[in-house]
């Protein structure tokens, strides 16, 4: 009785964060294709894109323990303009770290911005992306937990476009616990 009470509640919570954000994310669907004037009175095409941050109600197991798993990655909807290189603006959007308070009041929770981290590069040969950063200040590192999150984030937010296959992160000791 106990676990079908425990099962019902996060099935709920669940729930009513999927279908927060997919209702959330139909609005920005529709505008897809609208022209927005850029800071120059010019048009420019834009589309929406999916930022992968964290919620830890998400990612529990049954006695409530959070398991710094993928399963607490949630996209929030964001328009970028269309470019030559939307895989490195939509990570460096994921990088900003900007949440808006109502995505905060759901939860959803990131440490970046990292001070100093930023993307330096992205290379993309047969379906393998590998994404270049700058780490000056060694922020990607710490715990197993906290930097498999920090990890997942960006490959999410950069596997959701279908050329890209495959994440790599250079240099190799960037996200070490």
């Amino acid at each position: 009785m106990k676990q079908t009470i425990v099962v019902a509640v996060i099935t709920l919570i669940a729930g009513l964060g999927i279908g927060y954000f997919i209702g959330y994310g139909i609005g920005f669907e529709k505008s897809m294709l609208r022209q927005d004037q850029n800071g120059n009175g010019e048009q420019s095409e834009t589309r929406t894109v999916s930022l992968y941050y964290y919620n830890a109600d998400l990612d529990k197991d049954a006695t409530g323990n959070v398991m710094c798993t993928r399963n607490g990655l949630v996209p929030v909807i964001r328009r970028i303009s269309v470019t030559q290189t939307p895989i490195q603006d939509t990570v460096r959007l994921l990088l900003q770290g900007q949440l808006t308070q109502a995505e905060r009041d759901h939860g959803i929770s990131t440490e970046y911005p990292l001070e100093g981290l930023r993307l330096t590069g992205a290379s993309l040969q047969n379906g393998k992306l590998t994404l270049s950063f700058d780490d000056p200040s060694n922020k990607t590192g710490g715990g197993s937990c906290r930097v498999g999150i920090l990890w997942f984030q960006i490959e999410a937010t950069a596997l959701q476009f279908p050329e890209a296959r495959e994440a790599r992160f250079a240099p190799e000791e960037l996200f070490q616990p």
